[in-house]
């Protein structure tokens, strides 16, 4: 007689985990930030912090270090303005520097 005993079922690998997709304006945000395109990083990232709550999808810090590389982006410009304008306003005023 042969032994007619039914082999196990093979043990199934489980598929890797996959984490949420990362929001691609969140990933705009960070790389419009580092190009220093102010305005686009702060309005992407706005957006996509909103997306991403809204979604459950991921790049949270992504869009985060996005915002605040466009706020510091924008204050450096707003400085450079204001030197500009100060320094218009003092030459027009006492004229050019003489040695």
């Amino acid at each position: 007689m042969t032994d007619t005993t039914p082999t196990p079922p093979a043990a199934s690998t489980p598929a890797p985990a996959v984490g949420p997709k990362t929001n691609v304006l969140a990933i705009v945000s960070l790389v419009t930030g580092i190009l220093g395109l102010s305005i686009v990083a702060i309005i992407t990232g706005h957006i996509g912090l909103s997306q991403i709550k809204k979604r459950g999808e991921g790049g949270n810090v992504l869009a985060i270090v996005g915002l605040v590389l466009g706020y510091l982006g924008s204050l450096i410009w707003i400085g450079i303005w204001i030197s500009v304008i100060a320094t218009g306003a003092f030459l027009s005023t006492y004229g050019t520097f003489s040695y």
